[in-house]
């Protein structure tokens, strides 16, 4: 097992530049293919603890998933796990994992301050 993790989506142009970028760094991650197996919300909460951001900085707004999960402005904390959970396209990515602290790789640069 790596000690890097990358959720990654092989047809998303960053996802695939930042899992590039690593190997260039002599990183081979275990790679997560989250939309076969979607993480659980409380798989994603231990992911935002180590993001440092709330559940919002991870949502994809911009999905249709987005509207018919009935996620709003005002939606809470439980409502988007539960529906990050339920429609893995809306979780942002790639999020790249070393230990206890994780990055989104947009741009895919920011992957590189795991590195030190």
């Amino acid at each position: 097992m790596s000690e890097f993790q990358i959720y990654h989506n092989p047809r998303c142009s960053k996802s695939r530049a930042a899992l590039a970028l690593l190997r260039e760094h002599g990183v081979e991650p275990d790679v997560i293919a989250y939309l076969d197996q979607p993480p659980s919300a409380a798989a994603l909460k231990r992911l935002l603890k180590k993001l440092a951001v709330p559940a919002s900085g991870l949502l994809r707004r911009g999905e249709p998933e987005f509207k018919s999960a009935g996620l709003h402005s005002g939606s809470s904390e439980a409502e988007i796990l539960a529906a990050m959970a339920a429609h893995p396209k809306l979780i942002e990515r790639p999020v790249v994992v070393r230990g206890e602290r994780a990055v989104i790789g947009r741009p895919p640069e920011n992957v590189l301050a795991l590195l030190d």
